[in-house]
This record gives C-alpha cells, structure tokens and sequence, in this order.
C-alpha cells in the first residue's frame, strides 16, 4: 500500500516562518506539495476556489493564531461556515509561538481545529499530523 501523499498549507504573516516550515515538511514528506500563504484570507479564498483532484488525499493546514487582518481563529470560524463537503478535505493544526493559555482553550470552540502544537514546526510534528490524519 502507497504511503499517503497529503497537500500542505502554510496560513502564517512570517514569510521565515513559512519558508522554514516548507523546508521541514518537505524533508519529512517528499512528495507533498506545499502552498503558503501570509494572508488567512488570501488562503481561505483558495480553498473556496479549488477544485479538487479525484486522486487527491487530504490537505493539512498548519495555521498561525497571531497574524494582522485576519487571525488563526477568523480563520477557523470563516472555514467553518464552508460546506461540509469542503470541509471535510482538509485537517487544520495550529502552529504558533503563543504560549497564552486562554488560546488553547479558545482553540476547543472550533470543531475544525484538530490539535495545537507549539513553532517551530518539527519532523515529528509532520510525521505524527501525517500519520493521524490520513488513516484509512
């Protein structure tokens, strides 16, 4: 059986941030793509407008909480109101370097968030996402 081959998306305003993130995921999965974006809603209006490819496995969004215009939890609350058909192609983590309390329990009013983890993104954070998310 083929090892699972999910999409990525990078929502963070750090461009470093993103760049290293790409860089990780792209050593942890080889043949994953990987699109980013330093605007949520930039981000939350391609996923509206992608169609998806019939081969095509789960994408798994990494999202920043603290970004100018339109933060992690706009983000969450926006894709939330996709249709369930969407929503169901995609597995969103929070990645950030907040360390407040009151954000991870914010965290537990979106059904869609799936898990917080704290930047840097590692090899093992990927792997554990990769390894939960794209069951059969």
């Amino acid at each position: 059986m083929p090892s699972p081959k999910p999409d990525f998306i990078l929502v963070d305003d750090s461009r470093l941030d993103c760049l290293i993130s790409q860089k990780v995921i792209k050593n942890t999965s080889k043949h994953a793509t990987v699109q980013s974006f330093n605007e949520a809603s930039l981000a939350l209006e391609f996923i509206t407008n992608r169609i998806q490819e019939p081969d095509h496995d789960l994408t798994i969004i990494f999202l920043d909480i603290q970004m100018p215009v339109m933060n992690g939890f706009d983000f969450a609350a926006s894709f939330e109101k996709l249709s369930e058909t969407i929503q169901a192609l995609y597995a969103i983590f929070m990645l950030s370097s907040s360390t407040n309390e009151s954000d991870r329990i914010r965290i537990g009013n979106y059904s869609c968030i799936k898990h917080f983890y704290i930047k840097p993104l590692t090899r093992e954070i990927v792997q554990e996402v990769i390894n939960t998310s794209c069951k059969d």
